[in-house]
């Protein structure tokens, strides 16, 4: 369908982004594949190519531009590919609006250059065994030391993406007890430096998809964090996740609806080239129905997350607005993915096809960052319900 979200600028970086990929990264991906992560010197290009500098002032190295299209554009273009970026995108999608948005003057002089270079890779670590999507239950706590100059870590967290080549992680900590009232209150954001004594890197956990992201477990035992290396108020970082999980949500959303645009085309281009009975697969009418159907999908969830993109970048976008983007469109990828791999029959079961790993990678849309049936929650919340 055609779109109005994109101008020539945006149309001129994809170019950009889709060349990169066609020379840096579909030579080497497969090998990335099978290791199960890219090799950490492969963020230097991604910086070099401007990708973590887009939305950082230029004060401190950046582009300045306040816009997460580029971010969609890489989104589509990676979709398109049947590539990864490894844990880049938590970088800058989900740990630069906490940065920017809540760091201090001293911490972004501190922290942004190396942030735009590549030589600090930033992670969060919001989930935790057991709690799931209940982050106001997180166990681990940073209890602020007798002189008053840290905080001592103590917890563990997993399911943390960049969770391996991360050089800091903004951790999510219980600096008080909850209120009866309020068991949101006494939740902090630190952000801790990977190299510090008690932090440890435990498994790089085996996912069914997403091969490529390094998707770890952390542990903090008496890790001791500035307290200069406080993100934001100390008790109100519940409030700030609030904040941000529209974007994240956004990301996700959009994400579900690249990979979902992907697999028509896969399809498409699959059954025009296999014949069956004499004649290509794509004659048979039933083929045609369900690319159709399929298309048909994939031109409704454009139109959603075209729209709260827009939404996002004039600061309107609400929390139910988001829930119900990602809902969407990530159902709508589910669906259309599974009658893809369908129409690629046996060979679609087969990992070295793209469909399959397509397959594998979009079912965690449905889970991460706040499940469908959180998402539910949410809009019915909003509905008044």
């Amino acid at each position: 369908m055609r779109r109005a979200v994109f101008n020539e600028d945006h149309e001129a970086f994809r170019q950009v982004l889709r060349d990169f990929i066609d020379a840096e990264v579909l030579p080497h991906y497969e090998e990335w594949y099978q290791a199960g992560i890219v090799p950490r010197d492969f963020y230097y290009k991604l910086a070099e190519l401007g990708l973590f500098g887009i939305e950082v002032p230029e004060e401190y190295g950046g582009a300045g531009i306040h816009s997460f299209k580029y971010n969609a554009i890489e989104t589509e273009e990676l979709a398109r590919a049947g590539v990864g970026f490894g844990g880049s995108g938590v970088h800058t999608a989900l740990c630069l609006p906490y940065l920017l948005k809540l760091g201090t003057d001293e911490q972004k002089k501190r922290w942004m250059p190396k942030f735009v270079s590549g030589e600090m890779m930033f992670a969060i670590a919001m989930t935790e065994p057991g709690t799931g999507s209940d982050l106001a239950g997180m166990k681990t706590t940073a209890t602020l030391s007798e002189d008053g100059t840290h905080y001592v870590l103590n917890g563990a967290k997993t399911f943390i993406t960049g969770g391996v080549h991360a050089d800091r992680v903004i951790v999510c900590a219980r600096t008080a007890p909850q209120r009866e009232d309020d068991r949101r209150y006494g939740i902090s954001l630190l952000a801790v430096d990977t190299k510090t004594e008690g932090y440890t890197v435990g498994r790089k956990l085996d996912k069914i998809g997403l091969k490529t992201q390094d998707t770890a477990e952390l542990a903090f035992a008496d890790v001791k964090v500035p307290v200069e290396d406080l993100l934001g108020e100390e008790h109100k970082g519940f409030s700030y996740l609030g904040q941000n999980l529209p974007q994240e949500r956004l990301a996700i959303a959009y994400g579900a609806y690249s990979q979902a645009a992907a697999a028509v085309e896969l399809a498409k281009r699959y059954t025009q080239d296999r014949n069956i009975f004499g004649k290509p697969v794509v004659s048979f009418q039933n083929t045609k129905f369900e690319l159709a159907a399929c298309k048909a999908e994939v031109d409704a969830a454009q139109a959603v997350v075209d729209r709260a993109l827009e939404a996002h970048d004039l600061g309107e976008l609400t929390a139910a607005e988001a829930a119900s983007a990602k809902l969407f469109c990530t159902e709508v990828a589910s669906r259309v993915i599974d009658r893809c791999l369908q129409l690629h029959g046996g060979y679609g079961y087969i990992n070295e096809y793209p469909i399959a790993r397509l397959y594998a990678d979009n079912r965690v849309n449905r889970i991460y960052g706040g499940t469908s049936e959180v998402m539910k929650t949410i809009i019915a919340k909003d509905m008044g319900l």
